[in-house]
C-alpha cells in the first residue's frame, strides 16, 4: 500500500480531526436545538462553523476542551428559564438577571427602601368657618349694594366662602382672612410663624393652594420674607380681595347660594 505523502498526511489528520470535532458537538448542538430552534438556531451554525472551519486543526485536548466549554454554556443557558420563571416584580429592568451583584437592581432597591417624603409639606387643615349669627334680611339684601358690605360681616363672608368653595377657589378668601389675622399681631416671632405658613400655603408654587398674583408682588414678598412684618403681605392681599370682587362677587349674587338664603329669610319675615 503506498504511503502518504507528509502534506496528505497532515491533511487528512486535520480532516478526522474536524469530523472528530463535529460528531462530539452534533448531540449537544441537536439538544441545545430542540430546547429552542428560534432562538438558537444562529449559534448553531455559528459554533459548528467556527468548529468545523478552524484555521488551525483541533487536538485531542483542545477538543476536550471545546466540549467543556460548550456543556458550560449549555448548563448556563439551561438555567435561564427558571431564574426568568421565578423573577419577582423586584427585577431588574435592563437585565434578565436578580442576582443581588445588579447594580440596577441595587439602586431600585434602595430607592424603595427610602422614605418617601413630599418635596414641600403643606398644611392641609382648612380654617372653620366663622362663628356669626344668622344674618337679617337687610343684611343680606345691603350685600347685594356692594362688595365691602358683604366681606364686612362674618355672616356674609362665610355665605361668600360657601359659593366660592363651589367654584374651587375658596383659597382666595382663606388667604385674605389669613393677612387680617396677622395684621393682628404683635409677637415678633408670631408674626415670623405665621407669615412662613400663610407663604407656605397660598404664596408658593409648589402649593396646591396657591393664588393667583402677579410677579411684581411675589417678587416683593420674597424680598421681605427675611424679616417678615405685619403688612409683608398687603399688596398681595389687595390684589386677591380686587379678584374677588371683580370675578367672583358678580356670580356670587346670580348663584343659588345668594338666592336661597335670601328667600328663606324672607319668608320667615313674611311668617313672623
Amino acid at each position: 500500500m503506498p504511503s502518504l505523502s507528509q502534506e496528505n498526511q497532515g491533511y487528512l489528520e486535520e480532516y478526522l480531526s474536524r469530523q472528530a470535532a463535529r460528531a462530539r458537538l452534533r448531540p449537544l448542538l441537536r439538544a441545545e436545538k430542540d430546547y429552542n430552534p428560534s432562538i438558537h438556531q444562529d449559534t448553531e451554525n455559528e459554533e459548528v462553523s467556527q468548529a468545523v472551519t478552524g484555521v488551525k486543526p483541533v487536538g485531542p485536548e483542545q477538543t476536550e476542551m471545546r466540549m467543556r466549554q460548550m456543556c458550560g454554556g449549555s448548563e448556563t443557558q439551561g438555567s435561564i428559564p427558571s431564574q426568568q420563571g421565578g423573577r419577582g416584580s423586584n427585577a431588574c429592568c435592563f437585565c434578565w438577571c436578580c442576582c443581588c451583584s445588579c447594580s440596577c437592581l441595587t439602586v431600585r432597591n434602595q430607592e424603595d427602601q427610602r422614605p418617601q417624603r413630599g418635596s414641600h409639606e403643606l398644611r392641609t387643615d382648612i380654617p372653620a368657618c366663622e362663628e356669626s349669627p344668622t344674618p337679617t334680611l337687610e343684611e343680606v339684601c345691603a350685600w347685594a349694594q356692594s362688595f365691602d358690605n358683604l366681606m364686612v360681616t362674618p355672616a356674609g363672608r362665610n355665605a361668600f366662602r360657601e359659593f366660592l368653595r363651589t367654584e374651587f377657589s375658596e383659597e382666595n378668601m382663606l388667604f385674605w382672612m389669613a393677612c387680617e389675622e396677622l395684621k393682628r399681631e404683635a409677637n415678633k416671632s408670631t408674626i415670623e410663624e405665621k407669615a412662613r405658613i400663610i407663604y407656605e400655603d397660598y404664596i408658593s408654587i409648589l402649593s396646591p393652594k396657591e393664588v393667583s398674583l402677579d410677579s411684581r408682588v411675589r417678587e416683593v414678598i420674597n424680598r421681605n420674607m427675611v424679616d417678615p412684618s405685619q403688612h409683608i403681605f398687603d399688596d398681595a392681599q389687595l390684589q386677591i380681595y380686587t379678584l374677588m370682587h371683580r370675578d367672583s362677587y358678580p356670580r356670587f349674587m346670580n348663584s343659588t347660594v345668594y338666592k336661597d338664603l335670601l328667600k328663606s329669610l324672607a319668608e320667615k319675615t313674611v311668617e313672623a
